[in-house]
């Protein structure tokens, strides 16, 4: 997905020459911190809720403070990855996209990236996650892969997440199956150190055994 594709219509960009008032009551409206200014087509920078109110009263021009404006941006054809790194680097509630002249086109909110990025890990789907714990020479997508078909369940999405200053790393997999248990105990067999796991079958699971227990209970 390229941030052009993840650009929100619902924004609109404010002006140098707009008055510092008008762009605080935009952020209420629009439930942000951060607002892009914009001197026709081409972009000045974003501006902060903290830099009205500590750089400017209310019914000046935002064009006062331009110079101290920072400029973060994406160009419209690059990865909706490079938005989330400057989200996490940054700390701001949007990101300006330019095209390749470097003309404003709109901004990507929180919102939009959230939702994009829910749509590919499959967070919305049923299923079941396994975290492994694991050296970085130790992993093998294919091993792994194979392990959970030989299981019939599909990998929907996998991510790697590091440790810091350590050669280890957490391995996330999202399965189709609500009850994944045949493909831990495989991924156990194998050696793999299974640090946590989320699955819906273990709480029909716990609900049964309960059953079972009752009913046996009553029998007696």
């Amino acid at each position: 997905m390229l941030a052009r594709d993840l650009i929100s219509i619902d924004i609109p960009p404010l002006t140098v020459n707009d008055e510092a008032k008008k762009a605080l009551e935009w952020m209420d409206e629009f439930k942000v911190s951060h607002m892009p200014v914009i001197e026709k087509t081409n972009y000045v920078g974003i501006i902060s809720d903290l830099e009205i109110i500590d750089l400017v009263s209310p019914d000046e021009s935002i064009g006062k403070i331009r110079k101290n404006l920072g400029k973060p941006f994406v160009f419209e054809y690059q990865h909706a990855y490079e938005a989330l790194k400057l989200y996490d680097l940054l700390k701001i509630t949007l990101i300006p996209v330019l095209d390749e002249r470097e003309r404003y086109m709109g901004v990507i909110t929180q919102q939009k990236l959230l939702s994009y990025f829910s749509e590919i890990i499959d967070a919305k789907d049923p299923g079941s996650l396994i975290v492994l714990e694991l050296h970085q020479t130790d992993y093998s997508l294919s091993q792994i892969a194979q392990i959970a078909e030989s299981n019939d369940a599909k990998i929907l999405s996998l991510f790697l997440t590091p440790h810091k200053d350590s050669t280890e790393l957490d391995v996330t997999i999202k399965l189709n199956l609500q009850d994944a248990s045949a493909v831990m105990q495989t991924l156990e067999r194998y050696g793999y150190i299974i640090k946590e796991s989320f699955t819906q079958g273990d709480s029909k699971k716990s609900l049964k055994d309960r059953y079972d227990s009752l009913m046996h209970y009553l029998n007696i």
